[in-house]
């Protein structure tokens, strides 16, 4: 896997690859050095977003608080931070999870 998972002074990000209005909410896997995530949720008041964020804290176990939007809120390429986690931790919580 070669997601780009960077350290931050909170934690680490993320960047995601979304398809929103997909069939199913899904992570598809790595993408570019991103992760890919689908939802079934449109790109229409921030809807897509927060459907986004809700797969992420439902597939690797996180807190509300620990995941937050950064960059990308209008586009299909975001960053998210995942506050409390190394980069090596937020790897491997993915990789554990046989989804990437």
């Amino acid at each position: 896997m070669a997601l780009h998972i960077q350290p931050h002074a909170e934690g680490a990000t993320l960047p995601l690859r979304v398809q929103p209005k997909a069939k199913r909410n899904a992570v598809l896997g790595e993408q570019a050095g991103a992760l890919k995530v689908s939802v079934t949720a449109p790109p229409e008041d921030g809807r897509a977003n927060e459907a986004v964020l809700a797969l992420l804290r439902d597939e690797y176990d996180l807190q509300r608080s620990q995941v937050e939007l950064l960059s990308g809120q209008t586009n299909r390429n975001k960053v998210v931070l995942v506050r409390g986690v190394t980069p090596q931790q937020l790897a491997a919580r993915i990789e554990g999870s046989g989804k990437a």
